[in-house]
């Protein structure tokens, strides 16, 4: 009898200590599974009610879903890069070359082919990245920020260094256009058709395709991948050029957007956009961690914020400051998974 009483609380010690870990584990897969989302919804809320009503409306959600659009695109291809643990400086560049490229084609007779020539644009830019860094093993940080300096030089060069305008620009309906849900009623601008069907097809390549296993692999541990028998190499350019091609597309949203392009202005800092939506998606800086789904959400904090601030009267100077304390806090939340992650 005294014998069991010892064991019997042992046990159930034993029983609850299980218990509580279950369910500690449970919170953290739900915390995992919502991720950001959030942070969206009490962002969302609270410049509703700090604006007075104004954020709910249905001309201004059409706002916000065109201005985070183009940086959904971007920031797609980013986590690609960054899932093998690289890093691409340059998409905001690509984005002015590509706009640049487009638009001047589409002034020619062969205009109708300004879309695929900005999309071959971005597409031929990331590979040259993916080679020099998978080929070259140069260091990607490197040959982004060196591709970001030379290929703004040549957006400047394509419309010579002067703004291109096309009020006729072909397919110009995917940059102002919207796609009817409900006659009348509801409706989705083509920008975020474009930004949502990215997002798709991103998400079945990397969850349900053996190169998506690749890629995580690869940035799991690259010389781990290498022995199982991955061609790292082919991964490296395919992640690049996919960066590339997105940025390209980013580029064609833009001009068609805007009817217009410049080398030197289109693009400036978008890069930083695109990485600060995916890291604070939940995609960490080592590689190997992240989801396309959390890159949306990633993303559409950044245009609400942008949205928000604009909308209570929050002046630019001010706007940048905030977006800077954000990126630094998305490096530190990155930072707080990847110690948590070590701990469990």
């Amino acid at each position: 009898m005294h014998d069991s009483s010892p064991k019997a609380e042992a046990a159930a010690a034993a029983g609850l200590a299980a218990a509580q870990e279950t369910k500690r584990q449970r919170i953290r897969m739900l915390i995992s599974a919502l991720g950001m989302l959030p942070v969206l919804l009490i962002l969302c809320i609270g410049f509703h009610l700090l604006s007075e009503g104004r954020f709910f409306t249905g001309q201004n959600l059409g706002i916000v879903l065109q201005q985070a659009a183009v940086n959904t695109v971007l920031a797609a291809g980013m986590t690609f890069v960054i899932l093998t643990g690289g890093i691409d400086l340059s998409v905001g560049s690509i984005l002015a070359a590509s706009a640049m490229a487009g638009l001047t084609l589409s002034k020619l007779p062969l205009g109708m082919l300004w879309l695929p020539a900005a999309l071959l644009t971005g597409l031929g830019f990331g590979v040259v990245n993916g080679v020099l860094i998978a080929l070259l093993r140069l260091p990607p940080f490197i040959v982004t920020l060196g591709s970001l300096t030379a290929v703004r030089g040549l957006a400047r060069l394509l419309g010579a260094d002067t703004t291109v305008f096309n009020p006729s620009i072909p397919y110009a309906f995917i940059g102002n256009g919207s796609l009817t849900l409900v006659p009348g009623v509801a409706s989705i601008p083509w920008l975020s058709v474009i930004a949502l069907l990215v997002i798709l097809a991103s998400w079945l390549v990397l969850r349900r395709t053996v190169l998506g296993v690749h890629i995580y692999a690869v940035g799991g541990n690259e010389s781990a991948a290498r022995l199982a028998g991955i061609k790292v190499w082919a991964v490296l350019i395919f992640v690049y050029g996919v960066s590339g091609l997105f940025a390209g597309l980013g580029g064609a949203m833009q001009a068609a957007r805007l009817y217009a392009a410049n080398g030197l202005q289109l693009g400036q800092s978008y890069e930083l956009d695109a990485i600060t939506a995916v890291i604070l998606g939940g995609t960490s800086f080592v590689g190997g961690i992240g989801s396309i789904w959390g890159t949306l959400v990633g993303a559409l904090i950044i245009a609400v914020l942008s949205n928000g601030l604009i909308l209570i009267g929050v002046s630019d100077i001010w706007q940048y400051v905030i977006k800077g304390l954000v990126i630094i806090g998305a490096v530190a939340l990155d930072r707080y998974r990847l110690q948590g992650s070590a701990r469990t």
